[in-house]
């Protein structure tokens, strides 16, 4: 039997109706930028395994950190102990971050980092005596499955059923460069009836919206607004985060920095699951009392797991590299290149690029997940490249290792199926 029948017999997969898709495609082998199915066939990984493993799949440094991390210490609990990992991790961490974050908590995954968010925004008010418990967050954003996060996110088709369970969250609009006046009006009426404890948002770029950019300004205004009105403001950088917006961190091409920090994904280069949640040391504060009640009790089995510190040391060492400093000024160039190039195409409505990402909308109306999203994806496998549109919205996160021969095949590819598939 193939993997993937075996797969159908006892597997549930995410994101996934299996009624109508059920069969999943059998990985075993991933180097570089390529995947090996187990029939044998190869596929660029255009997107890194959904953002992650943006230093290349099965990276060299990377696995010879964790491995010898893995001959020293495996797993310890984290409550009451600490290792040398952590701490070096925290401290690489603290000295790329933006310059206001003091504190590193660690989670598991990036809803579970924004989940930690979440409660140290409700918590930090219900210790300092005020209650608030309202939030703010753009339509159409994504922030994970958790309740918490599924409660800031604003796509229907994850959060249909649950509605009645979320928490209280008031949505506005992204900041185009033209409804900066509007979005302000509009947070002085919620600031007005509602008690907004935070302000929760994905920094410049919507990723599972379709990875809309927004107006860099815009958000500023936003984030000062919020801090002005002593508003806190958590940026999830689990999708933007190590360099994939042609910074470290999004939230340095704004000049009012976040309060609270969401991070994951790329972190430990997609080598094993972790995630963590900064803070200022304003927010740390909070919870230090000698009431045991205003401590912060949320915690993970894994936290600060010794093998997944050592992959993201590894990453952020990667990350700071000249050679990756390079090869993301490469890949952002050739981007834009490509984006002027095919803007012009009769089936692309719109582009945009910022970093390593590339989107182009097509002209034409599909489900998130509807037949043409399939049509998409399968044609793209075909052509040897691992491309998951999402709705009518082509988007392109190569890892930072990748070649200008694999790059100009993604390109060729897209250009070949807008030419003749649609």
């Amino acid at each position: 039997m193939t993997l993937t029948e075996r797969d159908k017999k006892y597997i549930w997969h995410p994101l996934k109706q299996h009624q109508t898709h059920p069969e999943s495609l059998g990985i075993v082998k991933a180097k570089g930028v390529m995947l090996t199915d187990e029939h044998g066939n190869e596929y660029i990984d255009a997107i890194s395994s959904w953002y992650t493993c943006m230093f290349g799949h099965c990276n060299d440094y990377i696995i010879n950190k964790v491995h010898a991390q893995m001959q020293q210490l495996d797993q310890v609990m984290f409550s009451d102990f600490t290792h040398p990992a952590a701490v070096e991790l925290s401290e690489k961490l603290i000295a790329i971050l933006p310059k206001n974050q003091s504190k590193i908590f660690f989670n598991d995954n990036g809803s579970t980092a924004v989940e930690s968010a979440i409660k140290m925004a409700l918590q930090y008010y219900f210790n300092t005596g005020e209650k608030r418990t309202a939030f703010i967050a753009f339509e159409n954003g994504f922030h994970g499955d958790t309740f918490g996060a599924m409660s800031a996110s604003g796509l229907s088709v994850y959060n249909g059923p649950f509605e009645d369970f979320l928490i209280d969250v008031q949505r506005i609009p992204t900041p185009n460069g033209k409804n900066h006046n509007e979005i302000l009006r509009q947070l002085e009426e919620i600031v007005i009836h509602n008690n907004v404890a935070a302000f929760i948002y994905e920094p410049i770029v919507q990723g599972a919206a379709g990875m809309k950019i927004h107006d860099i300004n815009g958000v500023d205004e936003i984030l000062q607004f919020c801090k002005n009105h002593e508003i806190i403001t958590i940026a999830d950088e689990v999708m933007t985060g190590f360099g994939k917006t042609g910074k470290n961190f999004a939230s340095e091409y704004m000049e009012t920095k976040p309060d609270i920090i969401c991070l994951s994904k790329a972190l430990t280069g997609g080598m094993v699951p972790m995630a963590i949640t900064s803070c200022t040391q304003k927010i740390y504060d909070a919870f230090l009392s000698n009431d045991i009640a205003k401590g912060y009790f949320h915690c993970h089995t894994y936290s600060a797991n010794p093998i997944g510190c050592a992959a993201a040391i590894a990453s952020i060492e990667l990350l700071q590299s000249e050679e990756i400093k390079t090869n993301i000024k490469r890949i952002s160039k050739a981007h834009k290149e490509f984006s002027e190039k095919i803007a012009s195409h009769k089936k692309v409505k719109s582009t945009r690029q910022i970093g390593v990402i590339f989107a182009l909308d097509l002209n034409t109306n599909t489900e998130r997940y509807g037949s043409l999203r399939d049509i998409l994806l399968s044609s793209f496998m075909k052509e040897g490249i691992f491309l998951r549109p999402l709705g009518n919205t082509i988007y392109i996160q190569v890892p930072y290792i990748i070649t200008m021969e694999q790059l100009d095949k993604i390109y060729n590819t897209i250009e070949k199926i807008l030419d003749n598939l649609l």
